[in-house]
């Protein structure tokens, strides 16, 4: 299905009903309120992200510091789709600060200052400001786009693309980038959904230091804020923790290897371990729901995917399964 845009929509279904659409002063339920910011929290699909150069090398070959962004169109295609274009609405307003100097070229002008306020009926409102420089033919729209996101992002939407820190790639002698860094699981609707998610949990902005010469060895990968090296020490940890069985699971199904010091990809050691760190989730959540269950329905469960016990469980589709099946049984009038 094709968003207004022309892109892919990148919400599965909509999660509200036609008699749930949040209008006027209508209020919703404490867990619709938890499914709407958990869809409004899911990645851009990946046809929606665009990638923008932050800091370029002098020296050659040309490399650039990318960070990826989406256009202001997939914020309010997912407002659209999960409230419809009546269940929001935003309010700007515009303001000229005092004199600043651009760094570097000792210019002083002025800059552009809106405030976005948006507003989702049922949920509440959150402002945020955007700025640019007032020299900029287009800073009235820059700074716009800057508010309204930086808004969005307080309800949750969008807000992921802060933990990028910014990957190092070859640009073209226009300065483009002549290949894009692909996205790491977390960072995809599908990704998110299983329960994977980046292993920072301060938000980061992205860096400004600039390698130095052609040292490639120096590039970023923009996926997280662990030192080389830690990751597959992690992802060592997680053998005991999610047992031996899931733990060589993922590894086949991730990286096609056995053992993890042969994954020499740091993004598939990164999804190898977000996956690792969702089944560990998974698994204390299939125990807990165990425990409420009882152990007949427990074994209930397991009987119907031909399993006698968690430890057998060797993906993360099969543990799914088991949560939801317990968790059904949960919710049965007793």
């Amino acid at each position: 299905m094709s968003g207004p845009n022309g892109h892919a929509q990148n919400v599965a279904e909509p999660i509200l009903s036609a008699g749930m659409i949040a209008t006027g002063a209508s209020r919703f339920s404490a867990e619709q309120i938890k499914e709407l910011v958990a869809a409004l929290e899911v990645p851009f699909d990946p046809s929606q992200i665009e990638w923008r150069v932050m800091n370029t090398t002098k020296s050659q070959p040309l490399r650039g510091q990318v960070v990826p962004y989406a256009d202001q169109r997939a914020y309010t295609d997912r407002l659209n789709t999960l409230f419809t274009p009546a269940g929001w609405t935003r309010k700007y307003s515009i303001h000229t600060s005092a004199n600043f100097e651009r760094t570097g070229d000792q210019k002083i002008v002025a800059k552009v200052l809106v405030t976005c306020e948006l507003t989702i009926f049922g949920l509440g409102s959150h402002s945020a400001t955007g700025e640019e420089f007032a020299d900029d033919p287009n800073a009235g729209t820059s700074a716009e786009a800057q508010a309204f996101k930086r808004s969005a992002s307080c309800f949750g939407l969008g807000r992921y693309l802060y933990y990028f820190t910014g990957t190092w790639v070859d640009l073209d002698e226009r300065k483009r980038p002549k290949s894009v860094p692909q996205l790491a699981g977390w960072a995809t609707p599908a990704g998110w959904r299983e329960g994977l998610r980046p292993r920072c949990v301060a938000e980061v902005k992205p860096s400004v230091q600039v390698p130095s010469g052609n040292n490639r060895n120096s590039s970023h990968d923009g996926q997280g804020c662990v030192p080389d090296g830690e990751v597959l020490r992690q992802i060592e940890g997680m053998e005991k923790t999610v047992g031996k069985r899931m733990y060589r699971g993922i590894l086949k199904s991730v990286a096609r290897v056995w053992n993890p010091k042969e994954i020499r990809d740091k993004a598939i050691q990164e999804k190898a371990l977000a996956h690792m760190q969702a089944a560990d989730r998974g698994l204390r959540r299939a125990e807990a729901a165990r425990d409420k269950a009882g152990l007949a329905t427990f074994a209930r469960v397991l009987g119907t995917l031909r399993l006698s016990s968690l430890d057998q469980v060797d993906n993360l589709k099969t543990l799914q399964e088991i949560i939801t099946a317990l968790e059904r049984e949960l919710e049965q009038p007793k």
